[in-house]
């Protein structure tokens, strides 16, 4: 074998070992990059539609600009030409005109001041910071402000959802989603300023929802809570299509969980502070989870969206997140394991992905497929979402730990 590499369940070997896998990889992430350059506005980053166009009433969204900006201050660091002016631009404006001058924080657009807008936020500010793009450092210690004083609450180990765009309302509600997108935000803060607090909130998060909750459910994580813990069973019921917070559960979550675990447990042992026993294992139940009652369970190839209490398939839509998560997860399950059936499932996602969402002819990937896999805009609009599928083009490549932005920083991904 040229290139050396374990042998996989199918034969052969791994395809992150071979040249040609990850120079496909490369050749994917730089096409997702060049289609999503057409998405800067003059306020910071809108979002494009199938055909990777601007709509004539194009607007700057602080959710779509953060996660630009963290994918092109990943890119700058590769020295990926294009990139670095686009970083740069995403942190004026994250700074800038998207932040409310009023009483500070950021408002997505829906109304509110959401915890799942600025994680995101975070995480584009730590990036930009390892990058050390101008400005990042300040956006980075005035997330950090609002997220301290506002929503994480101390007393739960999690982070609080909403409140009204002047603070004075929080919403009834904790929810699975924002939180996790918050240990991945915790992460790469702690990275970013080497501060094990964020690591640790990150670890209580996580012992809640996946511990303490998802653990007792076969590890399929429960969504929607009250703010008293009682689980919300019928939430949005009657919007299975919802973006954010649809009803029932999302295997794409469970195994994007799963990736998650495995990187806060090397995050751990990496700055030498024990990792729990737990971590293992639950990344393994998620894994399971996501793919027993998520993949093709109603007959076609793909995880669909939603799935109800009895486990059965609810919305059966297949969304691209979901399998860029599921590849970086598997992919991660298999360094951490070395178990052959993780390198069947990474193939088996990627295959997906080429033969059913690669948009070859519009570019970028389609954000969603209906039951027959065939593109369909009900959940998403148009193709907003670089974050997901250009990460998927990176993780498997890169450690555990660090976080994405120190790894390539650090030179992980150089030949």
């Amino acid at each position: 074998m040229a290139d050396g590499g374990a042998v996989s369940q199918n034969g052969g070997e791994r395809w992150r070992s071979g040249t040609r896998h990850r120079r496909w990889l490369e050749n994917q992430g730089q096409r997702l990059l060049d289609f999503s350059k057409h998405s800067r506005v003059a306020g910071g980053f809108a979002a494009l539609d199938t055909d990777g166009e601007l709509p004539h009433d194009a607007q700057a969204q602080v959710i779509i600009t953060a996660r630009m900006t963290h994918a092109y201050a990943l890119a700058a660091m590769q020295g990926l030409p294009g990139s670095t002016p686009l970083a740069d631009h995403g942190v004026q404006a994250l700074a800038g005109s998207l932040k409310d001058p009023r009483h500070g924080g950021w408002d997505d657009g829906s109304g509110r001041k959401m915890a799942y807008a600025h994680a995101f936020v975070g995480l584009a500010a730590a990036t930009a910071s390892i990058a050390e793009r101008p400005g990042a450092r300040q956006l980075l210690a005035d997330i950090t402000q609002v997220i301290e004083a506002r929503f994480w609450s101390e007393d739960e180990g999690v982070m609080r959802d909403s409140f009204s765009l002047d603070w004075s309302q929080e919403e009834d509600y904790r929810g699975a989603n924002a939180n996790m997108h918050s240990v991945e935000a915790f992460m790469a803060i702690a990275d970013a300023t080497g501060m094990p607090v964020w690591r640790s909130r990150a670890l209580r998060i996580c012992e809640r929802f996946i511990h303490a909750i998802a653990s007792k459910h076969d590890f399929c994580v429960v969504e929607h809570f009250d703010r008293q813990w009682n689980i919300l069973s019928d939430y949005n019921h009657d919007k299975p299509d919802h973006d954010l917070r649809p009803f029932g559960m999302t295997p794409g979550h469970f195994v994007e969980w799963s990736l998650l675990l495995l990187k806060l447990e090397a995050a751990l042992l990496r700055n030498s502070v024990p990792a729990p026993s737990w971590l293992l294992p639950a990344a393994m139940g998620l894994f399971r989870a996501g793919t027993t009652y998520g993949w093709a369970v109603d007959g076609g190839p793909g995880l669909v969206y939603t799935i109800g209490w009895a486990h059965e398939p609810h919305m059966r839509h297949r969304v691209h997140w979901a399998h860029a998560e599921a590849i970086t997860a598997a992919a991660a399950l298999l360094d951490r394991t070395g178990e052959p059936e993780y390198e069947g499932w990474y193939r088996t996602f990627w295959d997906y992905l080429d033969l059913h969402m690669i948009d070859r002819a519009g570019g970028s990937w389609h954000n969603e497929l209906d039951e027959h896999n065939r593109p369909k805009e009900q959940i998403y609009q148009g193709k907003a979402d670089l974050y997901h599928a250009y990460q998927s083009t990176l993780t498997p490549l890169l450690p555990l730990s660090p976080c994405i932005g120190l790894a390539i920083h650090q030179g992980a991904l150089a030949p």
